[in-house]
């Protein structure tokens, strides 16, 4: 990238905190989803730190914008994830869903 410097800094300056992550609850529950269209949401809820009801209201939230479907099958749900649609945000709209889930899980 044009114009774009990384700062050099001593990793032993700073530890990790738990306070904040790069991608959102959304891409968390998201990207769960792609490794396991059949999950549960308590499990993804464990598996994103965030209880099973935001687990819920995210699905929800990722169905009614189109980048999740979901189809009933018995007592189980199974999730589609529709990774052509491109991403949210003003900064990122010019790339698609695909390209994140390929930059994390590859």
């Amino acid at each position: 990238m044009k114009g774009f410097r990384v700062a050099k800094t001593k990793t032993k300056d700073r530890a990790p905190e738990a306070a904040w992550t790069f991608l959102t609850n959304h891409s968390h529950v998201l990207l769960c989803l792609v490794q396991d269209p059949e999950a549960r949401m308590r499990d993804v809820a464990e598996k994103v730190g965030i209880t099973e009801r935001a687990v819920q209201r995210i699905v929800s939230e990722l169905e009614a914008a189109g980048y999740v479907s979901r189809t009933r099958e018995g007592r189980r749900n199974t999730y589609e994830v529709n990774g052509a649609l491109p991403l949210r945000h003003a900064v990122e709209g010019h790339q698609t869903l695909n390209a994140l889930i390929k930059l994390i899980l590859d």
